[in-house]
């Protein structure tokens, strides 16, 4: 997966928003003002972090040690740093969406409604 390809498909559910509160460099994606990923799009190897349900954060990080660590910069119980090039696009697609889920999960109902994800 490149880096155009990791935006557009953040960019692509429901709400998403790209911001840049951290410098020019470091892409953040939020659904309704809440953090889903964070990339430095330009970054070699390209990295993204991602929300991850803490069992599974630990499950992903003894499977794939070459390409999922604690999350950088981020609470480590919750966070996963994925090295994308290490896996393939379709788990990377799938950690994306689980970390899009896990965050309209925790939005209030009427958000999550307005979003069509019950």
């Amino acid at each position: 997966m490149t880096a155009a390809r990791l935006r557009a498909f953040c960019l692509s559910f429901n709400d998403a928003a790209e911001e840049f509160p951290f410098s020019p460099e470091t892409s953040v994606f939020k659904v309704a003002g809440k953090l889903f990923a964070l990339s430095a799009l330009d970054a070699r190897p390209l990295t993204v972090n991602l929300k991850c349900e803490p069992e599974n954060a630990v499950r992903l990080r003894t499977e794939h040690p070459e390409a999922v660590a604690p999350g950088y910069h981020m609470n480590k119980r919750h966070w996963n740093t994925v090295t994308v090039a290490a896996l393939p696009e379709k788990t990377v697609r799938e950690l994306i969406e689980d970390s899009y889920d896990l965050v309209v999960a925790g939005l209030p109902r009427a958000v999550r409604l307005r979003l069509d994800r019950p």
